[in-house]
This record gives C-alpha cells, sequence and structure tokens, in this order.
C-alpha cells in the first residue's frame, strides 16, 4: 500500500508528458482556427471576401509585356531635345490685367538651356547640308557671342563631332565663360570695343576662323558661325518656335512680344505668325542703350545715350544682357516690316519684373526674359506704367481684357547671378509686392 501514492506519481508525470508532445503539433492549428474566427470578413484581403471564399489568381504579366512592346520613339542624341518647348500662362501678370500672357518656355531647351539651341543646332545643319562641316574631322566652330549661342553651341559641337571657339566681351556674366570651359569650349574675354575695330568679339571670331583655314599645319577648318547674318538663324524660329506657338494657341493670339540681340527670334516668329493672321501685333521690347527701338519708330539705329560724352560703356550700356545693338544686322532686317510697335525698358524696369516674377510665380528667369514681360504688360493695357512714359493710345485697341499675348523665356536667371541678379537683390521672404509699386505709376 506504501508503494501505491509514488505509483500514482509517476503515471501522472508520465500522462503530462505525453500530453504535452501531442499539444505541441496540435496547439498552432487550433491557435489560427481560433485567430481567424475572430478576423471580421470585412478586413480579408479582397474586399469583401469571406474566408470560405476561393481567390483565383491570374498571372497577367505577359499580358503587360505583350502590351508594352509596341514601338516606342527613342529620341537620337542630346540635339533631340532641341524645341517643343511648353508654353504656359503666366498667372500673376494674366491676373493683373485680366488678360492671357503666355510664356514659352525656351530656358527648357535640352541641350543649352536657352532659345538659341535652335540657332545653334540650325546652323551646324545648314552648314553640315553645305559642305563647310564634316564631323570628327577636326573641324571648329568659332563665334562672337554674349553667352547663350556660344553655350549652344559648345553643347551642340560637342554631340555632332566639333570644337567650339567662343569669342566674347570681357564684361558679361563670368558663369556663362565658366560654363563654355566645362563644356570644352576654347574662350576668348575680349573688352568691349565698337563693330568696327578689329578685336570686337565678332571680328575676332571670324579672324580667328580665317586664319585656321588658312594654316595647313591644323586639323580641319575654321568655320565661322556669324549668327548676326547668318539666315539659318531666323529660319530656325520660322520653322520651329513659330509653328510650335501657333499650335498650342490653337492658332489663336492676339500679340507676340520678343527682344531682339540678332534679331533672329522675333524675325523668324514674325515671319511665320504673320502668315497666320495678319492682324497680330509683332512688338519689340528693347532695352536701356539699344537703338533697335528706333531703328523701329524712325528707321535709323540711334539712341540718346549714344550722344557724346553720355555713353558710359563702349556696347550697349544696360545690365541686360542677350538682347540690344546698335547695329543693322541681317537677321533683323528678315523680319524688320512685319514689327509694328517698340518700347524702350529701362534697367529698373527689368530689375523690378524679374524680382516680381520670382515674389509671385516662381520664375526665376534672365535679363531679356525680364525685359520680354514687362512689355507685355504695356500690351495688355499697362502702358501706362512704364516710367518711359509710353503713349497708352498707341495700344489702346489692345488694351483691356481678354487679349492673348505670348511672350519669350530665353534663359534661367542661373546665367545672370553675378552681374543682373546681382543688382536685384535677394527676395526673401516678401510676399506682398504690388504691381504699381513695383512699375510705378
Amino acid at each position: 500500500m506504501d508503494s501505491r501514492p509514488r505509483l500514482y506519481l509517476c503515471t501522472a508525470f508520465l500522462c503530462g508528458v505525453l500530453l504535452t508532445l501531442g499539444f505541441k503539433d496540435f496547439y498552432p492549428d487550433l491557435e489560427r482556427r481560433f485567430r481567424r474566427r475572430r478576423v471580421p470578413i470585412s478586413s480579408i484581403a479582397g474586399a469583401g471576401l469571406a474566408s470560405k471564399d476561393r481567390v483565383d489568381l491570374e498571372d497577367r504579366t505577359k499580358k503587360i509585356k505583350e502590351e508594352d512592346t509596341h514601338d516606342v520613339e527613342i529620341k537620337e542624341g542630346i540635339e533631340a531635345c532641341v524645341g517643343n518647348t511648353p508654353l504656359f500662362r503666366i498667372k500673376s501678370l494674366s491676373e493683373e490685367t485680366g488678360c492671357d500672357i503666355l510664356g514659352k518656355a525656351e530656358f527648357l531647351n535640352g541641350a543649352g538651356g536657352s532659345s538659341k539651341d535652335r540657332v545653334a543646332l540650325n546652323m551646324i545643319k545648314t552648314a553640315e547640308e553645305e559642305g563647310l562641316l564634316t564631323p570628327h574631322s577636326g573641324d571648329t566652330i568659332y563665334e562672337g557671342t554674349v553667352g547663350s549661342t556660344g553655350i549652344s553651341l559648345a553643347t551642340i559641337c560637342r554631340a555632332r563631332g566639333y570644337l567650339a571657339h567662343i569669342c566674347m566681351p570681357s564684361d558679361q556674366a563670368t558663369e556663362k565663360s565658366d560654363l563654355l570651359l566645362k563644356l570644352g569650349a576654347v574662350v576668348d574675354r575680349v573688352p568691349p570695343a565698337p563693330i568696327i575695330d578689329p578685336m570686337h568679339f565678332v571680328n575676332r571670331a571670324r579672324n580667328l576662323a580665317a586664319d585656321h583655314t588658312a594654316d595647313p599645319t591644323r586639323p580641319g577648318r575654321g568655320y565661322f558661325a556669324d549668327q548676326f547674318e547668318n539666315q539659318a538663324n531666323w529660319q530656325a524660329h520660322f520653322e520651329g518656335t513659330g509653328p510650335e506657338i501657333y499650335q498650342q494657341c490653337g492658332g489663336k493670339l492676339d500679340a507676340f512680344v520678343a527682344g531682339a540681340g540678332t534679331g533672329g527670334t522675333i524675325a523668324g516668329v514674325a515671319r511665320f505668325l504673320k502668315s497666320k493672321l495678319p492682324n497680330l501685333r509683332v512688338v519689340l521690347a528693347d532695352p536701356q542703350g539699344s537703338g533697335l527701338f528706333n531703328r523701329i519708330k524712325n528707321g535709323v539705329m540711334f539712341d540718346t545715350l549714344e550722344k557724346e560724352g553720355t555713353r558710359r560703356r563702349s556696347q550697349v550700356d544696360t545690365i541686360v544682357e542677350g538682347i540690344g545693338i546698335n547695329r543693322v544686322t541681317a537677321n533683323f532686317e528678315a523680319g524688320r516690316e512685319l514689327i509694328d510697335d517698340a518700347i524702350k525698358v529701362n534697367d529698373e524696369e527689368a530689375l523690378a519684373m524679374a524680382r516680381w516674377l520670382a515674389e509671385k510665380d516662381g520664375m526665376f528667369v534672365g535679363s531679356s526674359s525680364a525685359v520680354n514681360c514687362k512689355w507685355s504688360l504695356g500690351v495688355a493695357g499697362y502702358s501706362h506704367l512704364t516710367k518711359e512714359g509710353v503713349a497708352a493710345a498707341r495700344l489702346a485697341r489692345l488694351s483691356g481684357p481678354g487679349q492673348r499675348i505670348v511672350t519669350i523665356l530665353c534663359d534661367s536667371g542661373t546665367r545672370h547671378l553675378s552681374k543682373f541678379w546681382t543688382h536685384a537683390g535677394d527676395i526673401g521672404g516678401k510676399t506682398d509686392s504690388k504691381l504699381n509699386d513695383i512699375l510705378g505709376d
């Protein structure tokens, strides 16, 4: 009898061990069943499927691959990124005027980042077609430019197998020449000089190209692009920029506003648009110190800053770069008769407009774009705001709401940091500027 408790204890221990071993395999399945009964039906993935419902999965990867294998156009080289830039509504100016003021975003051209991409590419293609340039032969393209055309040329030259040699005035923003050097161009910064001076940046480029071609010890030829006189300049805008604007506007616009350096943009666009819209108003925006305003108004090239003892610089007397000139060019003359009006924009107005666009629209544009936008207000009936006292009566038939005005946004403000935007200053946290405060009464 004394051994029974011990037997009972051993038996109980063995039963516990056996029960534990059996429950170890059974418990996970029991836990899964318990959890499944507690999960609401609506929470099951599949949006409303009950746990007992069967979900059939379909392999759709084969179908997707078949749909995505249709022919897709792949662009060839950086040159294919030139043109077809967006046209967008500049909200702040449009709301202030009651007009649609539209900006052609030429700073989004994919080679050199400006409207000059179109010109550079067309000049090179035309020279190739005429047998004046041969890719990968050692040919070098020479050009005199204030910067943007040189940057576009340097980029496209590398893409098409050429070298670039750029001559530019030494008073231009240093970031332009710095970028040219990074792109592998040779850069000559020469003192500003009159066009009759052999050391004028255009004349120097022309002479260097001739010297290259005449030198038998140098590989390839020297080609002077000659953007001021080369007809491929305005033709690039006649064939590209103009048709794009017309299509993007659905053929509905009332005025086109642009500045002019070589004159290729305003001439080419005007020639195309006026062939489609004879009543379109084409207006030149001219910076201070340039003679083009008087060329349109009076038929002569002259500016009051050209008077004896008044000129401070040996070139166009303005901090604006890329537009304004004091000589007649073949490209400007190609469209001069189609330009209906012109307006002077001084440096203070250009700086104020650049600050306004940055503050109100987040647009960080270059100096020539600011000039173009400033005069867009004049066409929209805001000519009474200009400090030059432009007669609003000359534009009365275009004043008031409802007009659609297109202008060119040539390049980004990042190329104008050391000069134009140094004068413009920082925007800071300013958000309350008024148009009348900026432009004056």
